[in-house]
């Protein structure tokens, strides 16, 4: 079947359309990720409600049609505005329910993390999710999620307890422990490859507002001392307490000297939810890990902890990283990060350009049985990412490098499996494996027949649809 011109796309969609030229179009193309900038979606279906993402879809469905979606358009592969796209847009959906006495939240696919945590803590609830507060929801929460609050209560998909979907055929369907169990399953960890989802329920947890956090540097001479140490230390750490190690070049902050700046120094981002009364004592055995350049660590709000990280996530930039789990911040994975941003690229307009990131995925996350949802934990304990960030076209290749030799210089202590938020495809092979074990690869391949047997959801780290894959044992 041919591509439509949209000519025909249905009067009874209540919300915007867009085509190359029309008014609003350039904006509603734009995403917070605009390394993918030039591209130019056919055409944009900016929902405004959920009878209009049926609509849109059945559109798509009628004339055999891929298509993307855009939710918080976060996407480290660009993947929310492909060029000459249908894109079925849910920005606009934004409604957010809190049922304070069980602690159900429920939310559209438009809500951003910010908007969620600010809706939550009205009732001293977060939903286990996020760092960075124009993250979408969606796109988190059908990959993983992984945030402050992971060690304590484990990934967003481990928190989320139903959903209501539209298929690519454009059928309303709900899913949970006992609706649709296998799709329930296949939408926490590979939920972009089955469906639509229009709304999330999840179970929030008591935290805040009062909590503890802030950042400690030190110099990069410290850092494989450091990061070594930190790994031994958070093995008996509590729960509550999380931190994650950044390298990057000094970005200007508070007690940092001038001379500093630029400078490739090792941040520790606290953040510590647990009673007030032990905080001190938490942050300060993690401070003795080395000796400081600053310390910044101390009382502050749930919202003012987890929008600490919003200063090296900024919109409008072109965004990529590479990354997956490693098992141990061990001498020779630390000394290898250590080198490569020794070679990261000279910074390319305001803010940090280059960085090594590192995310706990360890206490309560391992509480999950591996098999629970489809997302994968096997053997990790921790998330890296190499992150770069610039804004001339022209210096692509320059750091698109630096994420690649990133990733060589530590493969060999790099894990078959992975989280597939927080890193650019990286192959068939990778993709394989990203889910842990062969069986859930196939069980997915499966769900991906049941569900898009016509793989019309294809613009995302795609699983093809398999059918006559034998038994799943």
């Amino acid at each position: 079947m041919s591509r439509p011109d949209f000519g025909d796309f249905p009067s009874i969609f209540q919300g915007s359309t867009f085509r190359p030229g029309d008014p609003g179009y350039t904006q509603a193309r734009t995403i917070w990720n605009c390394r993918t900038m030039d591209a130019g979606p056919a055409f944009i279906a900016q929902c405004a409600d959920t009878e209009d993402v049926v609509t849109a879809v059945r559109y798509a469905s009628d004339h055999d049609l891929p298509f993307a979606l855009r939710s918080g358009g976060h996407s480290t592969d660009g993947s929310g505005m492909p060029d000459g796209a249908f894109v079925v847009d849910l920005s606009r959906l934004k409604a957010i329910e809190v049922d304070p006495a069980s602690g159900i939240v429920r939310v559209e696919p438009g809500v951003t993390l910010g908007e969620l945590d600010a809706a939550t803590q009205k009732h001293g609830l977060v939903v286990p999710a996020g760092t960075v507060t124009t993250t979408g929801v969606a796109g988190l929460a059908l990959g993983g999620g992984l945030g402050f609050n992971t060690r304590r209560f484990g990934m967003t998909v481990d928190n989320t307890v139903a959903h209501d979907m539209v298929s690519v055929d454009g059928r309303r369907v709900r899913t949970g422990a006992d609706e649709n169990p296998d799709l329930f399953w296949g939408l926490r960890g590979a939920g972009h490859n089955l469906g639509v989802v229009t709304s999330f329920e999840f179970q929030a947890h008591r935290i805040g507002p009062d909590v503890h956090s802030g950042l400690i540097l030190y110099p990069l001479d410290q850092a494989e001392e450091i990061l070594t140490a930190l790994d031994a230390h958070m093995a008996g750490a509590s729960r509550a307490l999380t931190v994650d190690p950044v390298l990057l070049p000094a970005p200007p902050l508070p007690g940092l000297p001038e001379s500093l700046i630029g400078t490739p120094i090792l941040i520790l981002v606290v953040v510590h939810t647990g009673d007030p009364a032990t905080a001190d004592e938490a942050v300060k055995a993690v401070s003795a890990l080395g000796t400081p350049m600053a310390n910044t660590v101390g009382p502050s709000t749930w919202l003012q902890a987890n929008s600490i990280l919003d200063v090296i996530a900024p919109p409008g930039r072109r965004n990529y990283s590479k990354g997956g789990y490693i098992a141990a911040l061990t001498p020779p994975v630390a000394a290898a990060f250590i080198d490569q941003m020794g070679r990261a690229p000279a910074p390319d307009g305001p803010g940090v350009s280059a960085a090594i990131a590192f995310q706990a995925v360890s206490g309560a996350v391992h509480d999950f049985d591996e098999d629970s949802v489809a997302f994968s934990r096997t053997g990790a304990m921790w998330l890296w990412e190499a992150v770069v960030q610039w804004d001339d076209p022209a210096r692509d290749d320059q750091f698109l490098a630096f994420t690649a030799e990133a990733l060589a210089s530590v493969k060999p202590h790099v894990l078959s499996n992975s989280y597939v938020n927080l890193t650019a495809h990286q192959g068939e092979e990778w993709l394989r494996g990203l889910y842990g074990s062969p069986r859930k690869f196939r069980r997915l391949q499966a769900l991906k027949a049941e569900w898009d047997p016509r793989n019309l959801l294809r613009f995302n780290k795609n699983i093809e649809p398999a059918p006559d894959i034998g038994p799943i044992r």
